[in-house]
């Protein structure tokens, strides 16, 4: 490529018209980093290799190394870099290998001296196979050596500008420099590269002749290409010449690689199958591997099955099984990766089964089968680990295919391994001398055995070396702890199992896991695991799983002296549902008794004598009675131990009068009797724990005969016999009303002041092993059960009893006159009678609403003892009225007392009066009489309703309803008063409280209502003449309030005066220009002349034009103006006279009147019509009576 570099076109020179585009970069693909060094002088990267392979996959049969796991990429060597005193340098180095981003080219970048010795190339290529006899099928230095050795690309960096003084020199010295890298290179295939780092930077193509002259000139003494001579400008942009030259360098490695490929693949025409079968292996492997190196992953994938097919073919035997199934594992770790990769994942799996169906029973030397094992476990363990890292790139698996199961088979081999081991090796003492394994990491072929190199024969060579050979792989095997193998495996398979949400199957391995950590003697972590699944067995009555896992769990506990896990694992092996023999049950019950009696227990069965000795030094040294406490508490909601408890009420419910009984089974299920020390019941009210405990005062061990058992104290219980124990108190006052709960039982076993277990239920009884409702039960017996006996499964947990107040002998008597109206203060007489025989005290009165009802009511109920605090004092009228004390009261004796309710919504209310008190009262089987208090109620239905119906209505002063009103204008207020109220009701007074856009017409107004009485149904009306303000400009206005004062009709003159007061609506009101004032006499006299007077007012503030007519009419001859025009200036009037002469008598129309205003239209003649009078009465003349 040619960039410019001054006034000509300068071959192989960097354009430096990329800039750089950040300054954080990862590698290529994000897989693999290339990281500086820890030591700054070595001056290399290094290439991390995959984290998923290392450890136990590397090692062994069947073990990947480094340079296999690691993503390859192309090895590029820069030379002539002082990354350590040159800062400049240094910056360059950084900008190659840090932070690389995932778009950067894969490249594998390294700092060597110009003169570093490279890996001697054969000095002579082999041009014929035809007596050449493999000795392996892969070296086990040749990927290493060109993953990191050998390089593709070596890069000379030297300081040259183009304006240089001393050019002749310095091209002489940078020629100098690049024949000693090729010296040292030795006849590689290497590509050369020179870089010159100039300070300054380069101008455009073309212009700089002298700097392509220079380059050329640079090119022919250091023999390069145009292509492999570039220009680094040491400039800002640093980071964006480094990419392009990273680019070019990527197209010179992979030509590097892509001969090398070619050069292996010519070899095969030189090749025969009868003697050169490892070669076509060895070749096709080399070549994809060069592919991988090249980033032709297609091509490796096909290269990679080429060779593993010629590894089927090979002939195998035991002598070169190792080596065929390590190079087999090798080649199938790649297909599977590169499957993967392609997002092929069916067919990785499916590649996989093959290979594993194809080596799995290929055993080899029948002495060394582990080693089959190891490798079939290795297999497993590195494809699930592929799978795994496949799932974290984006695949998706399923439930019942993902890498959990490969890990579990992975473990399962692994176990099998250490099966093996035990059956074969044990004869191995000692390693022979001289060791055949010496030299064992430092093999020349991948797979082979050390004291046999390079040995492909049948037959071994030395036959005692081989039998020495196999012992001392025997004897390695032997020193291998196979559980920290296991336990690894076991425990990603337990995280995949999780993740995909199979329960049962991570259950299992987690089981798996517990049983080896007590193989490799880790009890604690045994211990812990184990005792994490054990809930989910108990859970689904997994009981032959359960023991088996309860048995392991012991012996754990036993070695590790844990005594609360050992007294808490015996308890549940010695239970009901233990599958473990009589026998076994025994003598866990005799340990458990040794160990409350504070003597160490006899040794668990199974237990190695080493780890046996340790836990009896732990069970008697000092540190296990230090740290262990003398009293500890266990859950028994929890397990399924060998003793089941049951409590329960006699009642589901007590009155204060009559003790509580509550009644505690007790049935073991142990093999021989045992006594435990101390029994109690703890309640919701810890005052009557004191009275619910039964004390054992003998010792737990002693062999002494049981107390009767009828007897208080005794809690030698014999094993499936149910056992009751009855409690008796009574029931505090402050309980009353509540409920008492059964919070726990606990059951002691030993001495408190020794050792001693509080075995703890909740609630009323239950275990682990108990039905989801644990008072459903199912009787197993056939049969009546005797007398004597009782029948377990009909006792039923009953956890709690109600405590209810003593039976009141009190009568309460209301009396009132339903229903209740609206705003009215209520009565309600209530009388109380004592029926009691004896004198009761603390008496009080509790008065309101019934709980449980709307809460609208509970806000518009009022309850008061006395009918002043209604309008006094409301804020204390709530929907309760609370502590009315009363005084003692004998038996017979009688109290009356007022008590009101004022309801403010109409509706249904439940109201309640509770009288409460205190009694002496006497208790059965108790001498002394006790004091309870007693609550004695009684409700009504009260009915409220409203006093009155009140409608409004609008009029004309004509007594037209109207929907608005003329601003100014007078108008009548109607209001219908209608009595709804059952009760005659007596209207004490009524007025209208105007708002302060409405004034009376009238200057002193009466209520025309007061004193009306109306009973039901009946209504009354009242009229009120009204005016709005003429100068408010409101559209619509408020009238006001109308409150009416009202009292039932009695002849008690003492009932109260309610008040009900109605908001009135709003009205519409309409804003004319003119207004017209009429001045006529009440009624006129036929043929006698009457006065008729308009006034015209103009409420404008514009002269108006008025042509004013009136119509003739039959009925009457007036004389005025029949039609006129004038002008009204704004805030004046105009009166118009008429004189009228009646004609005819009755109820006559008078002339019409017409307005024409063009200055305001809104003035029509029904407008008019509406604000002058109508009709007039017209009498007719009196006639003379003459008396004849």
């Amino acid at each position: 490529m040619s960039v410019p570099a001054g006034p000509t076109s300068v071959p192989g020179q960097l354009q430096p018209a990329l800039s750089p585009s950040g300054t954080s970069v990862n590698s290529a693909d994000g897989s693999s980093e290339l990281s500086l060094p820890s030591s700054a002088a070595t001056g290399s990267s290094s290439i991390t290799g995959s984290s998923a392979m290392a450890g136990y996959s590397n090692r062994g049969p069947g073990g990947l190394p480094t340079e296999l796991t690691c993503r390859p990429m192309g090895l590029v060597v820069l030379t002539g870099l002082d990354i350590t005193y040159n800062a400049i340098h240094r910056d360059i180095w950084d900008s190659f290998v840090s932070g690389r981003r995932p778009d950067r080219v894969p490249l594998n970048f390294k700092v060597l001296p110009g003169d570093h010795e490279y890996p001697k190339c054969r000095s002579k290529q082999r041009t014929s196979y035809e007596w050449y006899i493999p000795k392996g099928i892969l070296k086990s230095g040749w990927m290493k050596k060109h993953l990191s050795e050998v390089p593709s690309l070596v890069v000379l960096f030297y300081d040259l500008d183009w304006d240089e003084n001393l050019w002749k020199e310095r091209q002489m010295e940078c020629a100098t420099r690049v024949e000693v890298v090729r010296t040292s290179l030795q006849g590689r295939l290497t590509r050369v590269a020179v870089v010159l780092i100039q300070k300054n930077a380069p101008l455009p193509p073309g212009e700089d002749v002298v700097a392509a002259e220079r380059a050329a000139a640079l090119c022919a003494a250091c023999d390069l290409s145009a292509k492999s001579l570039f220009v680094l400008p040491w400039t800002g942009h640093l980071l964006g010449y480094t990419v392009r030259l990273e680019n070019a360098f990527y197209e010179l490695s992979q030509s590097y690689y892509h001969m090398e490929a070619r050069k292996v693949k010519a070899h095969r025409e030189f090749l025969n199958k009868t003697t050169h079968q490892l070669l076509f292996v060895r070749h096709a492997f080399k070549i994809a591997f060069f592919s991988e190196l090249k980033q032709d992953a297609q091509n490796a994938l096909k290269q990679y099955k080429t060779a593993y097919g010629h590894l089927t073919e090979l002939r195998a035997h035991d002598s070169n099984m190792l080596e065929i199934k390590t190079i087999a594992g090798f080649i199938n770790y790649k297909i599977c990766q590169q499957l993967f990769t392609h997002n092929a994942p069916l067919d990785a799996i499916s590649q996989f089964r093959k290979h594993i169906d194809l080596f799995k029973n290929r055993v080899g030397c029948p002495e060394l089968a582990f080693e089959n094992s190891d490798w079939m476990s290795k297999q497993f363990s590195i494809f699930g680990e592929l799978f795994d890292e496949a799932i974290k790139m984006g695949l998706t698996a399923i439930q019942t295919q993902h890498p959990g199961f490969y890990y579990q088979q992975a473990a399962n081999h692994a176990i099998a391994r250490k099966q093996l081991c035990r059956g074969l090796c044990q004869h191995a003492t000692h390693m022979p001398s001289p060791n055949p394994l010496e030299g064992a990491n430092n093999l020349d072929f991948f797979g082979q055995r050390p004291w046999r190199q390079g040995h492909q024969s049948i037959d071994p060579p030395d036959a005692q070396m081989e039998k020495e050979g196999i012992t001392a792989l025997q004897y390695q095997e032997l020193l291998v702890d196979h559980s920290w193998i296991i336990i690894p495996l076991l425990s990603s398979a337990v995280a995949q199992f999780k993740k995909y949400k199979s329960a049962r199957m991570k259950r299992f391995l987690m089981v798996q896991m517990g049983e080896e950590y007590y193989h490799a003697k880790d009890y604690s972590k045994g211990l812990t695991l184990l005792g994490r699944v054990t809930w989910d067995y108990r859970s689904e009555r997994w009981w032959s799983l359960l023991t088996s896992i309860l048995v392991t769990s012991l012996r754990c506990a036993y070695l590790v002296a844990s005594l609360e896990e050992y007294v808490t694992i015996s308890l549940e092996i010695m239970g009901r549902y233990s599958q473990s023999s009589p026998e076994e049950k025994t003598r866990v019950q005799m340990n458990l008794i040794r160990v409350m009696s504070n003597v160490p227990p006899e040794a668990e069965p199974g237990c190695s004598s080493e780890a046996v000795e340790q836990a009896k030094g732990l069970w008697k040294g000092d540190v296990t009675k230090a740290e262990q406490p003398k009293t500890f508490t266990l859950e028994m909601q929890n397990i399924v131990p060998f003793v089941e408890f049951k409590a329960c009420f006699s009642k589901n419910r007590f009155t204060a009068d009559v003790p509580i009984t509550l009644n505690v089974y007790i049935r073991p299920s142990c093999q021989f009797p045992i006594r435990f020390s101390k029994l109690s019941v703890q309640l919701s009210n810890p005052i009557y724990n004191a009275q619910c405990i039964v004390t054992d005062g003998q010792p737990i061990g002693e062999p002494i005969m049981p107390h009767d058992s009828d007897t208080t104290g005794d809690l030698y219980l014999i094993p499936n016999k149910v056992k009751v124990y009855t409690f008796q108190f009574i029931a505090v006052p402050e309980d009353v009303g509540k409920k008492i709960e059964i919070v726990s039982i606990s059951l002691s076993l030993g001495d408190e002041a020794n050792r001693c277990a509080h075995l703890h239920w909740s609630g009323g009884g239950g275990d682990a092993a108990s039905v989801t409702n644990i008072q459903e039960c199912v009787s197993k017996r056939r049969g009546e059960p005797k007398e004597e006996e009782l029948d377990w499964h009909l006792i039923k947990i009953e956890q709690a009893t109600s405590i209810a107040s003593r039976v009141p002998l009190m009568e309460i008597k209301l009396e009132h006159a339903a229903p209740s109206i609206v705003n009215e203060p209520y009565s309600i007489l209530a009388t109380i009678t004592n029926k009691e025989k004896t004198t009761i005290r603390n008496a009080s009165i509790t008065m309101g609403l019934k709980e449980g009802q709307d809460s609208q009511l509970e806000q518009t109920t009022q309850v008061s003892e006395d009918i002043v605090n209604f309008e006094q004092n409301p804020s204390i009228c709530k929907s309760r009225l609370k502590g009315i004390n009363i005084d003692d009261l004998a038996s017979d004796q009688q109290i009356v007392r007022q008590l009101y309710v004022r309801c403010l919504q109409v509706g249904t209310r439940s109201i309640i009066v509770r009288v409460a008190y205190t009694v002496d009262a006497q208790v059965e089987k108790q001498a002394s009489a006790v004091s309870c208090v007693c609550y004695k109620d009684e409700d009504v239905k009260l009915d409220t309703v409203m006093p009155f119906d009140v409608s409004i209505r609008l009029t004309s002063s004509k007594f037209e309803e109207v929907s608005s009103v003329y601003a100014g204008e007078p108008f009548l207020m109607m209001t219908d008063i209608k009595c709804t109220s059952p009760w005659p009701l007596q209207i004490v007074d009524s007025h209208l409280t105007l708002s302060t856009d409405v004034d009376f017409t009238d200057e002193d107004v009466e209520s025309q209502l007061k004193g009306i009485l109306l009973k039901k149904y009946e209504q009354a009306c009242e009229c009120l003449s009204l005016v709005t303000n003429s100068n408010q400009t409101k559209t619509t206005i408020s009238l006001g309030q109308y409150t009416v004062q009202w009292r039932r009709a009695s002849d008690d003159s003492d009932q109260p005066i309610v008040k009900t007061e109605m908001a009135l609506p709003d009205i519409s009101v309409e804003h004319l220009p003119l207004h017209i004032d009429t001045d006529l006499p009440s009624h006129g006299l036929v043929r006698v002349p009457l006065a008729l007077q308009f006034t015209i007012v103009n409420h404008t503030e514009m002269v108006q034009n008025i042509e004013a007519s009136i119509d003739p009419s039959e009925a009457f001859m007036f004389s005025g103006h029949k039609q006129v025009f004038f002008r009204i200036l704004p805030s004046d009037d105009q009166t118009l006279l008429y004189n009228l002469y009646p004609l005819i008598p009755g109820y006559v129309k008078l002339p019409r009147l017409h307005l024409k205003t063009p200055q305001a239209p809104t003035i029509t003649d029904d407008v008019v019509s509406k604000m002058i009078p109508s009709h007039i009465y017209i009498k007719p003349q009196g006639k003379t009576i003459i008396n004849t």
